[in-house]
């Protein structure tokens, strides 16, 4: 058959990408993988942007991209590990002797926690065998599973992570300061730097900060920590690391049912909703009532991070397979949707919670999460929520079919802009803060993401959720032979429907597909074509022969969530 469109730009899109990656880590770091720039300690321009700056690219290698992207992924990993390590704040108290401890930050919050291994959190997929992974993985795990007495971040008697600020030297069991959050003081912040957040001199970068006092106690978005206990899990298979993700994520939908079905944003070091923050479920640092003041505007910002939290149940369904953690968040929406007002004859839905009720209305419903349960689950009353007419799930559902081909030609152009930005970049080692280089990062693995694989784009430290995911077993490594396209065209809660192609006309190419990224999936049969009789299948992967210019539509019956989470290779499987 001749190539689609869309199996030559998947293709064409990975190999731009990788181009343009390359340059990229020429450009912004060092040959021991360093980044170039002035190294902070900050809720602004700290640790956790320096290594997004590679965020996509672990995700680019596991679809099919070359070994020099893996590379780079580690060394840069590597460097990063080392460089905050090094760096040590005057001012800020508790990373005097270094940003990093053990190899991890000291003492942070799980939004910028989980922003700085968004792409560590993927190096699973990528090689499980790597080079002190396993260490790394285990000792991580250990600082929030209770294991390590050097970092009392949780409390088993009462199912909690001791304060929102936690980390490889423990929790933070005082009121926060603004210095704690914005870093050393820095002199010639708007003559010498682009400060992305916006802030003129180191007053306003203090004064962003001046209401994130109210740190101790659990919040929801430390639920993103249990990522670690899931990798340790994949990796080792031992059940004390499974167990304390379910046990901790356990007693947040307690919570939660507690509370009337809406996640609370404040858990007292008692265990009780509130605790910390007078008795009030909506209060805290990130909380449901936390909008403040910008600085250098005047305006008001609603910063509530509780929706991070959602990964913690979305780990806890890969390990147990148990569809009663979607549940929680389904309900939750439910309950805050719940809250309309016709405000001027308009339907509006509230998105913050203080002291006189909910507040911040929209026309909008509250829809924080609504994605992922809906992929989770595979409720079609949960697909309601959803933009069912176009986009990525239009497609899905068979209303954009054009979708494909518009998604990887948008992306085209992202790449391109992306480079332009880098080649006229001005700043210079002495003048770039650790976050300048992230808005012109060319990784844009999205709609490849979604297209290939049927996943969506993880974000915030969050592991991978896919469909499928694809190996070479000649070259015994993950992602697709070269030339393979991939398109996932439906997915159902107990089938998944993918078309092959092999773009080379000359070379036959093998391909194993697997059940998810991590074999969560298992799969009973599939149908080739429409007029093919079933084949069964056992297990969570199986491979295909494509001959030369060879493509067709399979039909996958899949038991969802019904298998072991593992690292390990389709063919180191037993």
């Amino acid at each position: 058959m001749a190539p689609p469109a869309w199996a030559l730009m998947e293709w064409e899109l990975i190999r731009t990408q990788e181009r343009a990656c390359a340059e990229f880590f020429e450009h912004y770091f060092d040959e021991r993988g360093y980044l170039e720039c002035i190294p902070r300690w900050g809720g602004n321009d700290g640790p956790d942007d320096a290594i997004e700056n590679l965020v996509g690219w672990p995700l680019l290698y596991i679809l099919g991209g070359r070994d020099e992207l893996r590379a780079m992924c580690e060394l840069g990993w590597e460097g990063h590990l080392r460089q905050y390590t090094e760096a040590k704040t005057t001012a800020v108290p508790f990373a005097r002797d270094g940003m990093y401890y053990r190899e991890f930050p000291v003492m942070f919050d799980w939004v910028h926690n989980g922003e700085g291994l968004t792409t560590f959190n993927l190096h699973g997929l990528m090689d499980p065998e790597a080079r002190n992974f396993d260490k790394r993985v285990r000792r991580y795990a250990g600082f929030y599973n209770g294991e390590d007495p050097q970092a009392p971040n949780y409390d088993p008697e009462h199912r909690i992570i001791r304060s929102l600020l936690n980390g490889s030297r423990g929790p933070m069991l005082r009121k926060a300061t603004a210095l704690d959050w914005a870093g050393d003081p820095l002199d010639e912040v708007e003559e010498r730097f682009n400060a992305l957040h916006g802030e003129r001199n180191y007053v306003e970068m203090l004064a962003h900060f001046e209401d994130y006092t109210d740190v101790v106690g659990d919040h929801p978005s430390n639920m993103v920590a249990t990522t670690l206990g899931l990798n340790a899990y994949a990796l080792t298979g031992e059940s004390h690391y499974r167990d304390w993700v379910v046990e901790y994520v356990d007693a947040w939908r307690q919570r939660a049912l507690d509370n009337g079905g809406i996640i609370p944003t404040n858990i007292g070091l008692d265990g009780s909703i509130g605790g910390e923050c007078d008795g009030k479920w909506y209060g805290g640092c990130y909380g449901w009532a936390f909008t403040v003041t910008v600085p250098q505007t005047g305006g008001r910002s609603h910063r509530n991070s509780h929706y991070l939290g959602v990964a913690g149940f979305g780990n806890a369904l890969l390990l147990t397979g148990d569809q009663s953690y979607p549940d929680v968040w389904r309900q939750m929406i439910e309950a805050i949707n719940a809250n309309v007002k016709i405000i001027d004859g308009q339907e509006m839905y509230p998105h913050m919670h203080g002291d006189d009720g909910w507040y911040d209305y929209s026309a909008q419903p509250y829809s924080q999460g609504a994605l992922e349960v809906y992929y989770w689950s595979m409720q079609r009353d949960d697909l309601k929520r959803l933009n069912e007419e176009s986009g990525w799930i239009g497609f899905l559902e068979g209303n954009d079919p054009g979708y494909p081909t518009a998604a990887l030609q948008r992306d085209f152009g992202r790449v391109r802009e992306q480079v332009e930005k880098m080649r006229n970049d001005p700043t210079t080692p002495d003048t770039r803060l650790s976050d300048n280089p992230n808005p012109i990062n060319p990784a844009t693995p999205g709609a490849l993401v979604e297209l290939m694989t049927g996943g969506m784009l993880p974000r915030h430290g969050c592991p991978l959720h896919c469909r499928l995911r694809y190996f070479d077993p000649r070259a015994q490594r993950p992602g697709m032979p070269e030339g393979v396209g991939a398109l996932v065209e439906k997915l159902e809660d107990e089938s998944t429907t993918v078309t092959l192609v092999n773009t080379d006309q000359v070379n036959a190419r093998e391909v194993v597909v697997q059940g998810g990224a991590y074999a969560e999936h298992g799969f009973g049969s599939v149908r080739v074509g429409e007029d093919s009789e079933e084949v069964d299948l056992e297990g969570s992967a199986f491979a295909v022969r494509l001959a030369p210019g060879a493509g067709a539509k399979l039909e996958i019956a899949t038991r969802r969530y019904s298998a072991v989470p593992t690292f390990a290779f389709p063919w180191d499987r037993s």
